[in-house]
């Protein structure tokens, strides 16, 4: 599997769906299914039955994880890629437009 180049932490936005436009932080990385779970964004609504654990029952709202072509890296608010270099003898993502070294 390829360097993972969305991780837990970044800062990304979304480039299409419902939710295009939205900007949150990764919560989950899930490198394996090529998916990503971004906070405050794809929100899904499941109705629950009332259980012994939670008698009201009502709507619980989670987030659902969102392809990760779905979503690229914020730099100064706007979308960029994302490549990799070698700097000081460690590999680094860099943001293609600006050249800046993004942390992690």
């Amino acid at each position: 599997m390829a360097a993972a180049k969305i991780k837990k932490g970044d800062q990304v936005i979304v480039l299409s769906g419902k939710d295009k436009g939205k900007t949150g932080e990764v919560v989950r990385s899930m490198p394996k299914d090529g998916k990503v779970v971004v906070s405050g964004v794809n929100i899904a609504v499941r109705h629950r039955k009332p259980t012994q654990v939670n008698p009201q029952g009502g709507l619980e709202r989670s987030e659902a994880p969102l392809h990760i072509s779905k979503v690229a890296h914020v730099v100064d608010g706007k979308p960029t890629r994302v490549r990799f270099e070698e700097r000081d003898g460690k590999k680094v993502r860099v943001a293609v437009k600006t050249g800046d070294v993004i942390n992690g």
